[in-house]
């Protein structure tokens, strides 16, 4: 399967098997796109018609280094993976590399469009205690294989919320790494209303990575995430962002936003962000029922398709002045991964990875927290649910019908498990919108690729 797209002045054509991409001129873009559909005379005949100043020894050697990417497995190449998707879920059953620790089921905003119900995840609000947290480190531990490197993220709600606990569990892996022969990665994600000098020395001490929440230009920030008084968050927060990210070095964290039906035109949110002195940045879709307010209509996602056309373009822009920035969904790596495992089962949510509720209940991911169909088991029993557990083993890019003629299923390996239920009512479904950006967003982030391969940077 090819995918063959024009983008940024560039004619781009994918092999969605091999990963390979091929940056080509219009001659040969448009023996590409005949190759397979047509006998090699008629195409040689069409296209020296449509390019009559190209002598015919030229088409023909054009047409001659086709077929060779084509036998060395650069083009054209056949899809042998679906015997696989099963397989590899297989082989790492029952080990869990990951933990997203629910350690606030509650949060000092009320955002509109927040997808755990401001924290509260449809049910009680609620803090994880250290005997629980440290209980689910020990879970992950036990449950790790031979895995050394273990990932930990700090969630809520607003986890600065039960920070004492979170400084705690810290400590507490930390004291069990060595002779458990494990390294622990640790995330938190914050809102930055409880962010002082003592978070910030924390996190630039025991965090790998740290998700700060802002959705850019202040109106459009504070028209959602506001207090329980309804007062915006905006100009409380920036300054500790500032101050926190300052004191990184302006690394290893993301300021991260949403956009919604009031700011698909999220690339101004992502140059007020540029003019605070953020520089790794991601905009995600809003997840909400359709008819929710801020939900995105067919109109907006047409205007988020131009947004991610623009977006790459000032990313170029910015590379040409010396300014450079990262968005977290341009972030690919066309030589050397990712994995194949990777590229058909997904992020291995239910499987790999899974969060744990302030009571230590286990579920697939955050997205899932009180759907109580899908609660896996428990921190303290283990896993009791195989029905749901066989479900996520078996949730792969290859089970979803849908997705076999899809040229991105590669590169998405299947979508997010949580909106595909949301959208459609089953795991396995497929979130046609989100779908929709993803391709798009490939399509630029390869672009990117490309055009800065062309400029040597």
């Amino acid at each position: 399967m090819i995918h063959p797209y024009k983008l940024g002045g560039y004619n781009i054509v994918l092999d969605i098997c091999s990963g390979a991409v091929h940056a080509v001129d219009e001659l040969a873009y448009d023996l590409i796109a005949g190759f397979e559909s047509m006998p090699k005379e008629q195409l040689l005949s069409d296209i020296a018609q449509r390019y009559p100043a190209v002598p015919a020894e030229e088409i023909a050697g054009c047409y001659a280094q086709i077929e060779a990417l084509r036998d060395e497995g650069q083009l054209f190449t056949p899809d042998t993976f679906a015997p696989m998707a099963g397989k590899f879920k297989e082989k790492s059953a029952g080990v869990i590399k990951a933990l997203c620790l629910h350690v606030a089921h509650t949060c000092n905003l009320n955002c509109s469009y927040c997808f755990a119900s401001q924290g509260k995840y449809h049910g009680d609000r609620a803090v994880m205690s250290f005997e629980v947290g440290k209980r689910a480190l020990d879970f992950l531990i036990e449950h790790s294989g031979k895995r050394r490197n273990l990932e930990v993220d700090f969630f809520g709600g607003e986890p600065l919320m039960n920070f004492q606990v979170v400084k705690d569990l810290v400590a507490y892996a930390r004291s069990r790494e060595k002779e458990a022969g494990k390294n622990f990665r640790f995330t938190l994600t914050t809102n930055g209303m409880l962010i002082d000098d003592d978070v910030i020395d924390f996190a630039n001490r025991e965090m790998s990575n740290v998700v700060l929440s802002l959705d850019g230009r202040k109106e459009i920030h504070d028209r959602y995430r506001v207090d329980y008084a309804g007062n915006g968050s905006w100009e409380r927060i920036v300054p500790k962002f500032q101050k926190l990210v300052a004191a990184r070095g302006g690394k290893n964290y993301y300021m991260r936003g949403t956009f919604t039906h009031q700011n698909p035109d999220f690339v101004q949110d992502i140059r007020q962000m540029l003019d605070l002195g953020f520089t790794e940045l991601s905009m995600e879709p809003v997840v909400c029922a359709p008819e929710d307010p801020s939900a995105l209509t067919p109109a907006d996602i047409e205007i988020v398709k131009q947004q991610y056309e623009e977006l790459a373009d000032l990313m170029l822009q910015r590379d040409r002045e010396g300014r450079p920035f990262t968005f977290y969904h341009y972030m690919i790596d066309l030589a050397g991964g990712p994995c194949i495992y990777k590229r058909i089962s997904g992020c291995g949510s239910g499987t790999e990875y899974m969060a744990v509720t302030p009571w230590g209940d286990l579920y697939p991911c955050h997205q899932f927290v009180g759907e109580e169909r899908f609660k896996l088991g428990d921190i303290w029993n283990g896993l009791d649910n195989p029905e749901v557990q066989s479900e996520f083993a078996a949730c792969n890019v290859y089970a979803k019908p849908e997705c076999q003629d899809c040229w991105a299923k590669l590169y998405c390996s299947g979508g997010c498990a949580a909106n595909a239920y949301h959208a459609t009512g089953a795991i396995t479904g497929v979130y046609e919108s989100g779908c929709e950006l993803f391709r798009k967003r490939m399509e630029c982030a390869i672009m990117l690729a490309v055009a800065r391969a062309a400029e040597g940077r």
